[in-house]
């Protein structure tokens, strides 16, 4: 009898978490905002290198006097793309409403380690993968519930590029399961992807909230994808 009790909780526990892994992977109903003009948190990886410069570039699009504050987050040891969150910044403070830029922070330069370094084997990837990780969950989820925040971590996350992209995904999910604040996930495809999906894309198309391509060939292979032209 003590086995069956056993068994009975151990199947109900499983029904619940699987109930719940169901209901956090259904997809969002577009949410609109009462006003357009309401203030926006907002966060991008950026991957380094090209990536770094495409993310930048659909930033740079955005308006700052809306989009704020707004969270870059880089790898480890990647100077080069913290300088250049610097320059853009810089460029447009000169536009930003003079309310907002003495009031509120307008950005943060977060550095997470990577997922998994150049060159790196894959037998060695999982513990910097589980490294990485741990410092997106720090920053995702510990660090919001530390502050007392009943807002996420930012509002919308901006994903564009390298592996790192899949445990900021991971985090927060685990936000999503624990029923905290979590940001939307919006991924834009390379501009190099032309003929079919970098490994990061194929991993995180199902679970992100919007994925983006800049390419008409990428938009025939799955529904959930959605073109939009060139955007960088």
């Amino acid at each position: 009898m003590d086995y069956l009790i056993v068994l009975l909780i151990f199947l109900g526990i499983a029904l619940l978490l699987s109930l719940r892994i169901y209901c956090i992977s259904l997809p969002k109903t577009k949410s609109k905002r009462p006003d357009s003009s309401e203030p926006c948190s907002f966060a991008v990886f950026l991957g380094s290198g090209g990536h770094t410069s495409e993310a930048l570039t659909l930033v740079s699009a955005l308006d700052f006097s809306r989009y704020y504050p707004r969270t870059y987050i880089i790898s480890e040891g990647d100077g080069l793309s913290a300088q250049k969150v610097r320059d853009l910044e810089a460029s447009k403070s000169k536009t930003m409403k003079a309310h907002i830029a003495s009031t509120v922070p307008q950005y943060t330069l977060i550095t997470i380690p990577r997922a998994r370094r150049v060159h790196q084997s894959l037998l060695a990837t999982p513990p910097t993968a589980l490294y990485s990780l741990a410092s997106c969950i720090y920053h995702v989820t510990i660090l919001p519930l530390m502050q007392t925040r009943s807002s996420p971590f930012a509002e919308v996350l901006l994903l564009n590029g390298p592996g790192t992209c899949l445990t900021l995904c991971i985090a927060t999910y685990i936000n999503r399961f624990l029923g905290l604040p979590s940001p939307r996930l919006v991924y834009v495809e390379s501009f190099a992807r032309v003929q079919s999906l970098s490994l990061s894309g194929k991993l995180l198309r199902p679970l992100v909230d919007r994925f983006v391509v800049q390419w008409p060939e990428l938009r025939k292979l799955s529904t959930k994808t959605d073109y939009r032209g060139w955007l960088v």
